[in-house]
């Protein structure tokens, strides 16, 4: 728990709190983006098991939070999500609904999730951009739900397609906050929205190779292989394309999120079009960072996962057009640092 001088107006409760977005929060905060009038709780699921109705509940009510930044979720890389779509689907969708119904029952005043870019239908237009999760939908009362469930299904925007088939259950889950944000605000007038961020490492993230992100995962692989005097293996062709946002960065922006962006819609927070990198690119990245001299080499026999996901920060840079990214090279560099330093306690 992180607490300000003085009267503390906002309680700010992360769920997801000692993961990789829960901890780069929590050392912007406490690098002095934090705010006098702000108590921060950074919660994990030692704390309590958001699948459980009733262990969610006590945690809310345990904290009385005023504000909440939702970010637990179960995470993982492709290979794991191809694994256990169905695990991704029933996990997510109860955490979810407990943590929004727990926030409106509390009378929190702002709730901002944390969705992905795979949301999005694999087949469309790129860039991808937040029209494409617009909808407009009235519900006045419970009657309404029949009415609300044919406009999801006709819908031309976040329902025109199904998303990426590696990952469906995570995907579907995370699409479903955006339609209980606007539940909620359409029948209760809550505040609650959602964020949309690119590919996601930094510090604290989870380096597993098997189940973790590929960034993350190419880092603990360089560092075995250095170790070991053996080649680099990067499973795929390396030819996807991704936009990678430093955690620290996203950090920066979820504070702004909560505490100046008032809209329902959600909005992407992502590098620019521009930033966007091969997973080979990202590979040689980190050989350059960790001064590793072996050999690079693809597995083609592995599955490449969705070719790209390119996402518009139009809307974001109108808001905040003189934002500064970390740039990638620099961050990439950070984070096998760390992951270097801390070894012996990563997520691995």
């Amino acid at each position: 728990m992180m607490e300000g001088a003085g009267l503390v107006a906002k309680r700010i409760l992360v769920t997801g709190g000692t993961g990789l977005v829960g901890r780069a929060i929590e050392k912007v905060v406490a690098d002095g983006e934090g705010q006098p009038d702000e108590e921060w709780i950074f919660v994990s699921s030692r704390d309590a098991d958001l699948t459980s109705t009733t262990e969610t509940k006590a945690l809310f009510e345990q904290h009385k939070p005023t504000h909440v930044i939702h970010l637990a979720a179960m995470v993982g890389g492709l290979f794991k999500n191809i694994r256990y779509n169905l695990d991704f689907w029933r996990r997510n969708i109860l955490i979810n609904d407990n943590v929004l119904h727990s926030a409106y029952e509390t009378g929190v005043q702002k709730v901002v999730s944390c969705l992905s870019t795979c949301i999005f239908p694999d087949k469309t237009t790129y860039p991808i951009d937040e029209s494409m999760v617009s909808i407009s939908i009235p519900m006045h009362s419970p009657a309404d739900i029949p009415t609300l469930l044919n406009s999801l299904l006709s819908c031309p925007q976040i329902h025109n397609g199904p998303p990426h088939s590696s990952n469906f259950g995570y995907a579907y889950a995370k699409r479903m906050i955006d339609i209980q944000n606007r539940g909620y605000f359409e029948q209760h007038g809550c505040r609650f929205t959602a964020v949309i961020p690119t590919n996601v490492f930094g510090p604290h993230d989870n380096f597993n190779i098997e189940d973790g992100h590929v960034l993350p995962g190419l880092i603990h692989k360089v560092y075995l292989a250095k170790q070991t005097g053996s080649a680099l293996t990067v499973w795929g062709t390396g030819k996807p394309r991704r936009q990678f946002i430093y955690s620290l960065d996203l950090a920066r922006l979820f504070l702004w999120v909560l505490r100046e962006y008032d809209e329902v819609e959600p909005i992407i927070l992502s590098v620019g079009e521009e930033e966007e990198v091969s997973i080979r690119e990202a590979a040689e990245a980190i050989v350059e960072a960790m001064d590793f001299r072996g050999e690079l080499v693809f597995d083609t026999t592995k599955a490449d996962g969705q070719f790209k996901k390119t996402a518009s920060n139009a809307k974001l840079r109108r808001y905040l057009p003189s934002f500064q990214f970390t740039p990638f090279r620099q961050a990439v560099k950070e984070t096998c640092a760390w992951f270097s330093t801390n070894y012996a306690n990563a997520r691995k």
